[in-house]
């Protein structure tokens, strides 16, 4: 039988997501490509993520930047070892990065964007050292889910306790990663991610074939338990100095932006909505690029 073009485009071994040239830092794998300012760009968290998810930007940006896009700890080329995945590891996967990139493009502010859950730990980084970051992009940001104000303990998270712990047991954790990353089921989750069935088939292909990977169950397996999850978070969005720039769109599961109220009022930050699910530089990118560029354009890299 021959296989079916959906079928044949996954791949047991694990191929680049991006084209570029590939570095490691402290044990995160980054591409790298174009030149011109730095520009960092960071996919979002899931069971299958990896920087396959930012590939529209990095493709469109390397004609004017020195584009970065590292797999953030536990996915893609970088360390996937059994460890605690938290907060505190994905920013300083961050600041290890934002270093390497100041040692390669000079001493200047790192533009970024960052997509779901990343843009807290995105959030996090730039709160703690303002003066290594300039322009801060946040592209369906969490956290701002109805009109609860997330201001908890400063580094405190939403894990749920002792979830992790029944998830990781080793009867049953590899079955249950397995099921969750089945090729039909990685597709139903980012149809509901899009709100829409046209998801983009590259990245469906890299998702299953990067949750194939050994380790690969690890990091999925503490943000299943909300340990990822800043219970601080609202209070970092408020305290980001930078210019900001929030997008979102308005279908799939990834609508309800009812928080961001405690944001609108400040001169830092400005909003932007498409007619799109969660990834709309995917789905638009043209109109996501103008919208990108004007804000890059039009801000300094500090207030």
């Amino acid at each position: 039988m021959t296989p079916s073009p959906r079928s044949a485009a996954i791949s047991e071994a694990l191929p680049p997501a991006l084209r570029g040239e590939r570095f490691t830092v402290d044990g995160v794998s980054c591409y790298v490509a174009g030149e011109g300012p730095p520009l960092l760009l960071v996919h979002t968290v899931n069971a299958a993520a990896s920087a396959a998810e930012v590939r529209p930007l990095f493709d469109r940006y390397r004609a004017t930047h020195t584009v970065f896009a590292p797999d953030l700890p536990g996915y893609g080329f970088s360390d996937r070892s059994d460890r605690a995945y938290t907060p505190r590891l994905m920013t300083d996967a961050l600041h290890a990065m934002a270093g390497q990139i100041r040692q390669r493009c000079g001493d200047v502010p790192v533009d970024a964007l960052a997509a779901s859950l990343s843009c807290e730990f995105l959030a996090r980084a730039a709160v703690e050292k303002p003066d290594t970051w300039g322009r801060i992009a946040l592209v369906s940001p969490t956290g701002l889910m109805g009109r609860k104000a997330r201001r908890g303990p400063p580094g405190s998270t939403r894990a749920v306790p002792g979830l992790h712990a029944v998830l990781s047991v080793p009867l049953w954790s590899d079955a249950l990663f397995r099921g969750l990353t089945r090729p039909g089921v990685v597709r139903y989750f980012l149809e509901r991610t899009w709100g829409a069935k046209n998801i983009d088939e590259e990245m469906w292909a890299y998702d299953v074939a990067t949750a194939r990977q050994p380790g690969a169950r690890f990091a999925p397996l503490h943000f299943l338990s909300a340990g990822l999850f800043s219970a601080d978070v609202l209070t970092l969005y408020e305290n980001l100095v930078q210019p900001v720039w929030m997008s979102h769109g308005v279908r799939g599961d990834f609508t309800d932006y009812r928080g961001k109220t405690f944001l609108e009022g400040r001169p830092n930050w400005r909003f932007t909505i498409f007619q799109t699910g969660a990834l709309p530089y995917f789905e638009v990118p043209e109109e996501f690029f103008r919208a990108f560029d004007g804000f890059l354009a039009a801000t300094p890299t500090a207030c």
